[in-house]
């Protein structure tokens, strides 16, 4: 109730005018972490206030990014490994338990690993490029799937910690391409497995050391250049390895690590979270052309 007597001033009238144009309750600007400097800035804005990143909001895909990753890159990997040979397995059980010899305990048949996506010499020629990327998630039996993962749970935290999750995809998908193709060109008419993406896990360790220096980064460089010395001369031990592409994947990763930053010098850019979003998404599209080819029967 206003009090009589007394009536309003023109500054009463006019120090809160209302726009009928405006509305009564406004919804706040929406803020979200800039991938450049880590602040909080507005998703419209045309740059960060702080770091000035031109368009912050359209790198909000990595947010999506990083919590992808942030599950663990190696678990990721080693459960596609585990998925593929479960699927092996029962694309055809009849041929995975046929009898053979000790070592080769359920082992998918060979045209259950061709329509997955088994690479070699046959696969390169008939131009199934897709091969150097699905093979490396098939293996041949038991012992060698259970020898690969126990490698890649030892070797993938390490590289994690030193590059970064999406880099350790980057990392393992070039480096066991490179092993493949090294070894298709050579002649090797099939061949499976995560071996040289391995080899490329210890190249890159290998880059890292020598890219640290001091005292530590000697201690690095010499333990995994050992076990890589030592994991390729069994390998002339054991049968039916493929060293060619043991070798051609130690120098891939080897070649990555030296280009990656590492996770000390800079954080994950949004490059490279889309650069191993797109190795993942083509390794799953090659899945689904090695399906289809089979299927057509070509």
């Amino acid at each position: 109730m206003r009090a009589t007597g007394c009536p309003p001033t023109n500054r009463s009238r006019t120090a809160h005018p209302i726009n009928p144009a405006r509305p009564m309750f406004r919804k706040g600007a929406r803020t979200i972490v800039c991938p450049g400097c880590g602040r909080l800035t507005r998703a419209d804005a045309a740059a960060c206030l702080v770091c000035g990143r031109r368009r912050p909001g359209l790198w909000e895909l990595t947010t999506l990014g990083r919590q992808l990753f942030r599950g663990g890159a190696t678990q990721a990997i080693v459960i596609a490994c585990a998925a593929l040979y479960v699927a092996s397995l029962v694309g055809d059980p009849a041929g995975a338990l046929r009898p053979r010899g000790p070592f080769d305990v359920l082992a998918p048949s060979g045209r259950v690993l061709d329509a997955l996506g088994m690479t070699g010499t046959f696969a390169w020629e008939a131009g199934r490029w897709w091969t150097l990327l699905t093979a490396i998630y098939l293996h041949g039996n038991l012992l060698h799937v259970l020898f690969n993962v126990l490698w890649i749970r030892q070797l993938g935290p390490a590289v994690e910690e030193a590059f970064g999750p999406a880099r350790l995809i980057t990392i393992f998908s070039v480096a066991g391409a490179t092993g493949f193709a090294v070894s298709n060109a050579i002649g090797v008419p099939f061949t499976i497995g995560a071996s040289g993406a391995i080899f490329g896990l210890l190249g890159a360790m290998v880059a890292f050391g020598r890219r640290r220096g001091g005292l530590l980064g000697t201690l690095i460089l010499r333990q995994y250049g050992q076990w890589a010395l030592v994991m390729f001369i069994l390998g002339f031990v054991m049968a039916g390895v493929n060293n060619f592409a043991h070798a051609g994947g130690f120098v891939g990763g080897l070649l990555t690590g030296l280009l990656l930053s590492t996770a000390e010098r800079r954080d994950e850019s949004p490059l490279d979270h889309a650069v191993a979003g797109a190795l993942a998404l083509l390794t799953v599209a090659g899945f689904g052309l090695a399906l289809w080819t089979a299927l057509a029967g070509t």
